[in-house]
């Protein structure tokens, strides 16, 4: 049994709640699941002073003590065509974890703690609505060969969420009533309640991996790489399809060392029925300036990887803002010695795509 999760990420001293959303069932659930926090009413999930306001250094105490209820509005499938063929409306935002690379919009404030929408069923109906009007898939791409797959967790953990509400159980349920549709989320957590869901081939999981080392630095209280590993066969047998997802690729010296290490292990796990349905996703950093000062204040040893001046170069990205990647020409060699280096351990496992 998956029993190698690192300990409770979550220890919830307040939860602030939309009045609408502890009315709902799913909001009262998951009030009745906390009795000891602290309630604060607040009039929107996006406005809370209190965390704007907190100290940039206390980055992780938010994260841990602090949940957010609230109720999904806005009900828009966008499309994607590289994880996903849309991105579904989310049944969360934020996340527990604290990964020095992410820069998912803070609007919350600094530490962007989990927010659940208690509106499962209205997220659950829309998603369902749109799979009805498209229809079977027409052909086969790089996400899926037969079905229109779903993100259902970009702005955060859905496997952190399952130990928190049943909103990841309903969604697994969800999938496995739709013909044309699978539901997929990225994770870097081990729950080992997902294994009772039932997923029958409907739901995609990519368990997100990097090399321990630069994990135990970068992945700030996330699952030990070990874990994650481990807890692949074991999801597969549960009835998920597994993918993997290698992102970011850090570059420094050694890393192809530090990444052929994690192959061979892969290689050596993961059983035969995991391969031959086996792809992945590869990711380069992309690192951000605003997220650099964030940075600074709480984890400064990260940004002795991630800032890198020397081999980056700015990228202004789709929203206007200025991130950084690696030089461009370098940035196509590197990536091409990595797929090389996955392809000479692990040569059936297909690579969905990269950048």
């Amino acid at each position: 049994m998956i029993g190698t999760a690192a300990p409770p990420l979550l220890d919830i001293r307040r939860i602030y709640f939309e009045p609408a959303a502890a009315d709902l069932a799913r909001g009262r659930e998951i009030l009745a699941r906390f009795p000891a926090s602290e309630r604060i009413p607040i009039e929107s999930h996006w406005r809370i002073p209190e965390l704007r306001e907190s100290d940039p250094s206390d980055f992780l105490r938010p994260k841990r003590e602090t949940l957010v209820l609230g109720v999904k509005k806005g009900m828009t499938f966008r499309p994607n065509g590289r994880s996903a063929d849309f991105i579904a409306p989310s049944t969360s935002n934020g996340c527990a974890m604290a990964c020095a690379y992410c820069y998912v919009a803070r609007r919350k404030g600094h530490a962007n703690p989990i927010t659940v929408f208690a509106n499962i069923e209205e997220i659950a109906a829309a998603t369902a609505r749109h799979a009805a009007r498209l229809g079977p898939k027409p052909g086969p791409n790089q996400v899926d060969p037969d079905a229109w797959v779903y993100d259902l967790g970009e702005n955060g953990d859905l496997s952190v969420d399952a130990t928190i509400s049943d909103n990841v159980r309903d969604l697994v349920a969800l999938f496995r009533r739709l013909p044309n549709a699978k539901g997929s989320f990225a994770t870097k957590w081990v729950a080992p309640a997902l294994l009772d869901y039932e997923p029958q081939g409907r739901t995609r999981i990519r368990m997100s991996l990097m090399p321990p080392a630069m994990a135990k630095l970068l992945d700030v209280r996330t699952a030990p790489v070990a874990a994650r590993v481990a807890a692949i066969p074991e999801l597969h047998r549960a009835g998920y399809e597994v993918h993997l997802n290698f992102s970011p690729v850090v570059l420094r010296e050694g890393w192809e060392v530090e990444w052929g290490a994690l192959f061979e292990e892969l290689d050596e796990t993961l059983p035969q029925p995991v391969k031959d349905q086996l792809a992945a996703e590869v990711i380069m950093l992309t690192h951000n300036s605003d997220l650099h000062e964030v940075n600074l204040a709480w984890h400064p040893k990260a940004e002795e990887l991630l800032w890198r001046p020397d081999i980056q170069e700015d990228k202004r990205s789709e929203s206007g803002a200025v991130n950084l990647r690696y030089r461009t020409g370098w940035k196509g060699k590197w990536l091409r010695r990595f797929l090389d280096l996955l392809a000479t351990h692990m040569p059936y496992c297909r690579v969905r795509y990269a950048f």
